[in-house]
């Protein structure tokens, strides 16, 4: 099935009418955080409005409001693809965004979105965290403070060479947990220093374009 699911993805790069159109929008910023969200509300609208533009079916999140843990559950069981919108908090995701991961992952590690932790009794030493039971894709668009020429870059210190995907590396294998295969992870940088926003956005609609 899972082989069925990535000849299904390489199908839809060559030929449109094939893609999946089934969007859980997951707006990850809390107000709870110390600032107010603009800039990940309008990255998060943007994307709203060019998967309806594209006729896709929407489902969407914000991790401030109420949520059913047993709803997010149902949700990303029902995506083809999950658009996760936020922003550095300390080099993670916002704390409250962490605590939906928790909830709905534990919710889900009891056969809703993965069989356990993937190891079996006959095997009990192999295949840990291969136990994903969803043939769905995600991306991750992201806002932060640091410049891009912070990352992937062994002359600058503090990363020391990590790449924005090396830092969230803990956040994929996450969605690797469920069996998810990452698309490609958008990044809009230096936004509180240097701000380039007219073009973070034209680089997010063609980020957009390209992988739907």
């Amino acid at each position: 099935m899972r082989g069925l699911a990535k000849a299904i993805q390489l199908q839809a790069a060559r030929h449109p009418e094939y893609r999946m159109s089934k969007i859980l929008i997951i707006n990850g910023h809390s107000q709870r955080s110390g600032s107010p969200g603009r800039l990940s509300a309008t990255f998060v609208a943007r994307a709203d409005a060019f998967f309806e533009g594209k006729g896709f079916e929407i489902n969407r999140t914000h991790i401030d409001d109420d949520y059913s843990v047993e709803d997010e559950v149902e949700k990303l069981k029902w995506a083809d693809t999950v658009f996760l919108q936020f922003p550095i908090n300390w080099l993670a995701t916002p704390w409250a965004l962490k605590k939906y991961i928790d909830e709905v992952w534990m919710l889900g590690l009891q056969g809703h979105l993965s069989n356990g932790d993937g190891r079996v009794p006959e095997a009990p030493t192999r295949n840990y965290g291969l136990g994903g039971k969803l043939d769905s894709t995600y991306m991750l668009s992201i806002t932060g403070n640091a410049p891009r020429e912070a990352f992937s870059n062994p002359e600058e210190k503090f990363f020391d060479g990590l790449s924005e995907d090396d830092l969230f590396r803990w956040l994929h294998l996450n969605f690797k947990w469920n069996g998810q295969t990452q698309l490609p992870t958008f990044v809009a940088y230096d936004v509180m220093k240097n701000p380039q926003i007219e073009r973070d956005f034209a680089r997010f609609d063609a980020h957009l374009h390209e992988n739907f």
